[in-house]
């Protein structure tokens, strides 16, 4: 298995047998490749394409993604319900399971739009948090970051036990110190094999702070870091 980060929340993974897209929305600069960050759409011919959309917000959806067809009239396309588009799609919604013969999704609720999906395929199994994290703002209410972290863990819980061999998860720097509480639970719950970090836009300070926090002192090694925009990364067997 192997993938490229895209930017944000985007990123393609490469399974034997598929292209899975998740969350892409910047498609610039034109021409390029996914070694840049971006998909071009006469790169998928003859690639059995998946496009995942976690939610409809400007930062994970694209509808330039459903002009891809016209290169790859194969292609699927499974959204979350709340993405309007007159497209032909597959639909979502949170607690969904969707069974079709060559991949098995499943969705959990998100903690802010959409869902996060869990995707079985060609052997592996591979989570993309879309917006699902805990969002533990500094100036919010007590009562609302409370309930928020309530919410994620209740989550996160129910993937204690079951695999996952790789794992997309927010880290995102406007959290400030509180950026690693989503993926330091979701590391000692959860436990993937490998685990990237999404949706930090252009901050890549993120990775300086992480790199001397020792709150990820535990997991370090499954941590595939810096994630930079078109960086590909090639997963040992």
């Amino acid at each position: 298995m192997e993938f490229w980060y895209l930017y944000h929340s985007g990123v393609a993974v490469k399974t034997e047998n598929h292209l899975l897209i998740f969350d892409y929305y910047l498609d610039a600069p034109q021409g390029g490749g996914l070694a840049d960050g971006v998909v071009n759409p006469a790169g998928l011919t003859g690639e059995n394409t998946v496009v995942l959309v976690s939610h409809n917000h400007g930062d994970h959806w694209n509808p330039v993604v459903l002009s891809w067809r016209e290169k790859n009239p194969q292609i699927r396309y499974i959204l979350s319900e709340d993405v309007k588009t007159d497209g032909e799609a597959l639909r979502m919604g949170p607690d969904d399971t969707l069974e079709l013969p060559d991949l098995k999704v499943r969705t959990l609720p998100s903690t802010d739009e959409g869902v996060a999906f869990l995707v079985e395929t060609d052997g592996q199994v591979i989570y993309h948090a879309g917006d699902l994290n805990w969002w533990h703002w500094n100036g919010e209410s007590e009562t609302y970051n409370r309930e928020m972290g309530e919410a994620y863990r209740s989550q996160i819980d129910r993937l204690a036990g079951k695999r996952i061999d790789l794992a997309f998860v927010p880290m995102d720097p406007r959290l400030e110190d509180k950026y690693l509480w989503g993926s330091d639970y979701f590391m000692k719950t959860a436990a993937p094999r490998w685990l990237a970090p999404i949706h930090f836009r252009d901050r890549a300070e993120v990775f300086d702070w992480l790199a001397k926090d020792p709150q990820a002192d535990p997991y370090r090694e499954k941590l595939i870091v810096p994630m930079e925009r078109g960086r590909h990364v090639i997963l040992p067997r």
